[in-house]
């Protein structure tokens, strides 16, 4: 599974950033060093699983399509259609079966909807909205520190299970239970 490394510029990732005593992370260094970091990366992430999620599913609908229109053109003067027809439908088998390996949708829903979680657990801790109405500074902090981490580390799980489950049970001919393979 890919990690946030990969995308972002070596000065904003953890592993350039000075070691730090413990707890002494303020609510600023956190949202700039990590809200901001992870929801760049799903926004990027979210993005680029969707276009690649539309692209395949339009080529195949297309090809889909079009493949019965071929079928009924060919005839003996228009037989090289045959062979467009063969490999407009090769294109489509594949595609439909790199989707079912990627699983592009998946992904984009669960990177965008990481990504609007982690931003409305901002908005809320900044405005003191939601569950940090009503607390300290410190308890806030703490609190958004939690639910973030959860958060992160709830759509990395999802992604794993949708990567696995599915496509395991693909390949051994069961179905998944009622909840595999689902996006949290």
């Amino acid at each position: 599974m890919d990690t946030p490394k990969q995308d972002i510029p070596k000065s904003k990732h953890w592993t350039h950033l000075p070691l730090r005593e413990f707890g002494s992370m303020n609510p600023h260094e956190y949202v700039d060093e990590r809200i901001n970091q992870f929801r760049e990366w799903y926004d990027k992430k979210a993005t680029k699983a969707k276009r690649n999620y539309l692209y395949m599913r339009t080529i195949t609908v297309l090809g889909g399509a079009m493949v019965p229109v071929l079928i009924n053109m060919t005839d003996k003067e228009h037989d090289w259609l045959k062979y467009i027809t063969s490999a407009i439908s090769l294109l489509v088998v594949i595609l439909v079966s790199l989707e079912s390996v990627f699983h592009y949708r998946e992904q984009w829903k669960n990177y965008r909807s990481t990504e609007q979680l982690l931003a409305r657990e901002y908005f809320n801790y900044s405005s003191a909205e939601g569950p940090y109405k009503m607390m300290t500074k410190e308890e806030a902090f703490l609190l958004l520190v939690d639910r973030t981490e959860n958060a992160i580390e709830s759509e990395n799980a999802s992604t794993l299970n949708v990567m696995t489950t599915v496509s395991e049970s693909k390949a051994t001919g069961s179905k998944p239970g009622p909840n595999e393979g689902q996006v949290k």
